[in-house]
């Protein structure tokens, strides 16, 4: 992930296994582990991966993409999250998969349509403005 900043605790995108710049799509996952270091305190003895997570994991995969295409160099930060939705909760080990798709794709903004999911259920979905800072 040499494209992403992130590193140790806070890189939450594994691999990227999609980028298709031309339909504007890309998907990735995150591997998470019963040891991972927010486990142990959300929630005692059933732990249940954040939602802000989840929502991280995607904004680094549209990162990743926005660097793909732009090659800027730049950090490419939130400017906005909206019509979040969680509609399941997410257990470790799992998998975590995220896809994408560039609503908006330019040098100044991104907006992603993302969708996280564990094996074949939707967990949650969120619209992710990002502009590089």
């Amino acid at each position: 992930m040499e494209l992403n900043p992130q590193r140790f605790e806070l890189q939450l995108l594994d691999a990227v296994v999609l980028l298709d710049d031309e339909r504007g799509v890309f998907a990735g996952y995150h591997d998470l582990s019963p040891d991972a270091w927010w486990a142990r305190g959300h929630i005692p003895g059933r732990p249940l991966f954040p939602g802000v997570l989840m929502i991280e994991s995607a904004a680094q995969l549209a990162g990743f993409a926005y660097q793909r295409r732009f090659k800027s160099g730049r950090f490419l930060g939130f400017a906005g999250v909206d019509s979040v939705k969680f509609r399941d909760t997410i257990v470790p080990p799992a998998r975590f998969v995220v896809v994408g798709k560039a609503l908006e794709h330019k040098t100044r903004r991104t907006i992603t349509q993302a969708q996280g999911f564990v094996g074949t259920t939707m967990v949650f979905e969120a619209v992710i403005t990002g502009m590089p800072v």
